[in-house]
């Protein structure tokens, strides 16, 4: 590998391959993002249904007592 890296010209390892993996670690920390605010979503919106359900419950409970 490292005779490999030695053999690439100096532009690709000092400019292309840098860039290469800033656009990976972009991508990666930007699916990481997406996936922790997917599972918040997912996590208020079953909270929203946990609270519509009790409302519901709740409603149901005192137009049966009268």
């Amino acid at each position: 590998m490292a005779e490999f890296w030695k053999s690439l010209p100096s532009w690709v390892r000092n400019i292309v391959v840098p860039i290469i993996l800033l656009v990976i670690a972009w991508k990666v920390f930007w699916s990481i993002v997406g996936a922790v605010l997917g599972a918040i979503g997912f996590a208020v919106n079953i909270l929203v249904l946990v609270g519509i359900a009790a409302a519901v419950v709740i409603l149901i409970k005192k137009a049966a007592k009268n």
